[in-house]
């Protein structure tokens, strides 16, 4: 005989899967860690203070 099989569990347990797999996915594609956001930052601020500098006084 076969097991019984709940079929609501099933499909649950699928997408539980499928969302932990694009989570995954996703995390690789866009995750930075605290380092690469701060540097980022930092060199965001620069260019614009550089671009402020740099800027004629009317």
């Amino acid at each position: 005989m076969a097991d019984i099989v709940n079929l609501n569990r099933a499909r649950k347990q699928k997408a539980r899967l499928q969302k932990k797999a694009q989570a995954d996915e996703n995390a690789v594609k866009f995750g930075r860690n605290k380092a690469q956001k701060s540097l980022d930052k930092a060199r965001a601020e620069k260019a614009s203070r550089d671009l402020d500098g740099k800027k004629r006084d009317e």
